[in-house]
């Protein structure tokens, strides 16, 4: 495929700012980065993409923001980790502002293909209270009983896409992201996933002495993480082949949230006491992903194991709590 000219909203995020990198190492020569965020709060800002901000909730900012553009990478939303989703519904809700005004700007200004992140938060309900979950496959989206707020936002732009599609013969992809991880993402403040918060508690827990941590639900819960080098791969594999139905996009190795403490752990070299604090958001009993799609139309699927994914993330969020000036070094 022809890689002449793209746009990515929500750039200055964690996966967006990774995706702006990937695709200057593709070859696109023409990169329009795009994010409601001020510059210094972007987790990466590329010297060589047309870098802008403003708010893709205006559709005047959309109609900027495709112009000239060959392919949309839509990943703008207001999200986070399941603390952030789940106390602020509305917020979520209000990105579908976003997805419809890009698509009707890439409508109108005859962009070639345009790709959406959704999220694995679209899948009912009732197929995930147990920490010994079936695999999610993508027809278990429906009958639905998604995520509230963020997830019903999620689904209802899948279902623009399909109909833009349909309807106006715009060229749209769908990824259902499944709990992205890695380097340069957030990993405090409210918006962090757990991931990153595990890195963040334990290293915590080492730099002050306190070898204690505290666990959000009884860690029995079950989720499969996605480093973002697969999440990158897949995500330009979605958008430049002809498989038009929403696929999962995550990692099939699934773990309880205690087990991800024990790799954390490790990789720290130290056993902390466990807090579990049951009256914390903690989403779902059990998620995974379901591969037998995307293996079956690309012949692949994510494949960075859990344990070398973090041994990175760590290393990352270790270097950022350990910088000069930072307020976990002890005085």
């Amino acid at each position: 495929m022809n890689r002449n000219s793209v746009v990515v909203t929500g750039a200055g995020g964690f996966i967006g700012g990774h995706l702006v990198q990937h695709l200057k190492s593709l070859g696109y020569p023409k990169i329009r980065a795009v994010d409601i965020k001020p510059f210094d709060e972007w987790y990466q800002v590329h010297d060589f993409a047309d870098n802008r901000v403003a708010d893709c909730s205006r559709r005047e900012v959309c109609e900027a923001a495709v112009d000239g553009m060959q392919h949309v990478y839509n990943l703008a939303c207001d999200m986070g980790g399941m603390g952030f989703i789940e106390n602020n519904r509305a917020l979520c809700m209000l990105s579908v502002l976003v997805n419809t005004h890009m698509l009707m700007a890439a409508k109108d200004a005859g962009v070639e293909r345009f790709f959406y992140s959704s999220s694995a938060c679209v899948y009912n309900a009732d197929k995930q209270r147990d920490p010994n979950v079936t695999a999610l496959k993508e027809e278990d989206a429906y009958p639905a009983m998604p995520e509230d707020g963020y997830g019903w936002e999620k689904l209802f732009s899948e279902r623009m896409c399909r109909h833009f599609r349909e309807d106006f013969g715009l060229q749209t992809r769908v990824a259902r992201f499944h709990n992205v991880y890695g380097p340069e993402g957030t990993w405090e403040g409210g918006r962090e996933k757990a991931p990153a918060a595990v890195c963040r508690k334990v290293i915590a827990a080492q730099l002050s002495g306190n070898h204690e941590i505290e666990i959000w639900g009884d860690g029995h819960q079950t989720r499969s993480f996605m480093y973002i080098d697969d999440c990158l791969h897949g995500t330009v594999m979605f958008l430049e082949n002809d498989v038009v139905e929403p696929l999962n996009l995550g990692s099939s190795e699934l773990v309880s949230i205690n087990q991800l403490v024990d790799i954390v752990e490790d990789i720290a070299g130290i056993k902390l006491k466990r807090n579990y604090n049951l009256n914390a958001p903690k989403g779902v009993a059990g998620r995974n992903s379901d591969n037998t799609l995307i293996i079956k139309h690309f012949g692949w699927e994510p494949s960075v194991r859990l344990r070398d994914g973090m041994a990175r993330t760590y290393a990352w969020i270790h270097q950022q709590m350990t910088a000069p000036g930072s307020p976990y070094l002890k005085a």
